[in-house]
């Protein structure tokens, strides 16, 4: 998997703030570090709720809508979340943010990548999604590009680490990691609770995801996860 540098805010003029137009708009890359332009020229898999403005003649279809039955078919692979996803099609610019979180594309190449999926914001279709057996979180399969957000600037990490489950966003051409429960907490009063309760367990001190073997584990720069939410709703009065 390869990944860009952070991207940089392009250079403000004196008099204002830089003004894009279809034109000017990047090709693929990132607008600032919170948006992201595809030249979009075909058809991408778009999460709902994270476009926020388009140039162009582009149609968006759900999944299972029925015109595109083979592409879905071909590169979507997850009954449970189509119904948060669209395809976008057509030409033109396609903006993307997600609550002014970090944005940032990543490219595979015949790869394999499990991400939080409420991290993931879109997909080209030469990449197939399939539901992870790690409950949610989805995986990439195959060679193309994917934008997603994080909650502060990523970190990649070598096998073998320990991650808080909370600072996890993903990880690539490695095994699926298994759960780790600190010693002292199983015998604790707290380990009690939590295997007649199951409730406990789920902050980094005393639980962790552990990894292994070879590949790259992908890290935010915080504990907050990125909560995945009713992206088909509209605004609701009073907020």
């Amino acid at each position: 998997m390869t990944y860009p540098p952070p991207p940089a805010a392009p250079p403000q003029p004196p008099g204002g703030p830089v003004v894009f137009d279809a034109a000017t708009l990047p090709a693929d890359d990132n607008v600032n570090p919170y948006a992201f332009s595809v030249a979009l020229d075909g058809q991408w898999f778009l999460q709902k709720g994270k476009m926020i403005a388009y140039y162009g003649q582009i149609d968006f279809q759900g999944i299972g809508a029925g015109p595109l039955d083979r592409l879905i078919a071909e590169n979507f692979h997850s009954p449970a979340h189509a119904a948060d996803w669209v395809v976008a099609q057509g030409r033109g610019r396609l903006l993307l943010a997600d609550r002014s979180y970090d944005i940032n594309s990543y490219d595979l190449d015949e790869g394999n990548l499990t991400i939080r999926s409420g991290n993931l914001l879109a997909f080209q279709p030469g990449l197939s999604l399939k539901q992870s057996i790690i409950p949610g979180f989805l995986t990439l399969l195959g060679t193309g590009k994917f934008v997603a957000a994080s909650n502060g600037a990523v970190h990649f990490v070598e096998p073998p680490i320990r991650v808080d489950p909370q600072a996890l966003v993903g990880w690539a051409d490695c095994p699926t990691p298994c759960h780790h429960y600190d010693h002292a907490y199983l015998r604790g009063v707290l380990g009690g609770i939590r295997a007649l309760t199951g409730i406990g367990g789920a902050s980094g001190e005393e639980h962790q995801f552990e990894f292994t073997g070879a590949g790259q584990v992908l890290l935010q720069s915080t504990e907050s996860v990125l909560a995945e939410r009713d992206t088909g709703a509209g605004p609701q009065p009073g907020t």
